[in-house]
């Protein structure tokens, strides 16, 4: 089978299920594992490189707004793969190229490849969609045990942190402006024996106010901007810091891209590290790959 990925997510799972050798096209966010990167890229951003939360958001929302594409697909790319498999997504125009242009794009090329469109929108679906691609991946069998593998593991910190009161959590999914967490997000701070003060299980994220962070009554604030690894969420955290405004209490940075925003494998890994914030004491120190302390 030949499978293109237009997810740096789905292109995590499928490597997790063994069929890494079958994937031979993906975008240019496909960066783990590192073998991903040696796959042919099909899909780039249309953003500028090195701009900043604010012009990010301002870009995203013109473009929206007029109709215009974030994400290039290239069809010439495309063209000489000759797939049996496009997986790609539905949930977000932020995050991945849109499946109706994908579909156009194949009918251009009279591509026959199968299109699995993956869109969770909480911590279950997530899961789920592990087996979703496994069955049309012919890995159902692993599919079943990886999943098993990661319900067990989340099942280990809801034990640890189950008689524990559940701590105030604010996650921030963008720092400029500030968004609110959504889709899988609060379950994951639920699973780590947190409470979200904002967001809501399986909504979208969205924007809020400086007056809405300030007064979330929060006990630890988490930056897990979208799109960000740990040293650019530590560099934005402590730039919140310095510009006052939050919440009283510790303010961590987090892998955003390893193990918050992409619904792979790795969300498990983010639990992990969020109970080990929270709740150090029954869980231990957080792994320092993953996450760090700002104030």
């Amino acid at each position: 089978m030949r499978i293109v990925s237009l997810l740096p997510s789905t292109t995590e799972i499928l490597f997790a299920l063994g069929a890494g050798d079958d994937v031979v096209g993906v975008t240019f966010e496909c960066d783990y594992p590192p073998e991903a990167r040696s796959r042919r890229i099909v899909s780039t951003s249309t953003l500028p490189e090195g701009i900043g939360p604010a012009e990010i958001d301002r870009l995203v929302a013109q473009r929206m707004a007029a109709g215009e594409d974030l994400y290039h697909l290239d069809e010439g790319a495309l063209a000489g793969l000759d797939a049996d498999l496009v997986v790609t997504q539905d949930l977000c125009a932020v995050c991945a190229v849109d499946v109706t242009e994908v579909r156009d794009a194949l009918a251009h090329l009279r591509c026959t490849a199968d299109v699995l469109t993956i869109d969770p929108q909480d911590l279950g679906e997530v899961l789920e969609s592990v087996r979703r691609i496994g069955a049309a991946a012919g890995a159902r069998a692993r599919a079943d045990e990886l999943v098993r593998e990661l319900a067990g593991r989340l099942d280990v910190v809801r034990s640890k942190v189950a008689d524990l009161p559940p701590v105030p959590v604010l996650v921030l999914e963008w720092t400029d402006p500030p968004f609110a967490p959504g889709h899988w997000v609060p379950d994951m701070v639920t699973a780590a024996g947190g409470r979200p003060v904002l967001g809501t299980s399986g909504a979208r994220s969205y924007r809020i106010t400086p007056d809405d962070v300030a007064g979330c009554q929060a006990d630890v604030v988490v930056c897990a901007p979208c799109g960000y690894g740990l040293d650019e969420s530590a560099r934005l955290a402590a730039e919140l810091v310095a510009a006052g405004g939050l919440p009283g209490g510790p303010v961590w940075a987090v892998d955003a891209n390893a193990s918050f925003a992409r619904p792979g494998p790795r969300l498990v890994d983010g639990v992990e590290a969020l109970a080990a914030i929270l709740h150090p004491g029954a869980v231990g120190e957080p792994d320092p790959a993953l996450a760090r302390r700002i104030a």
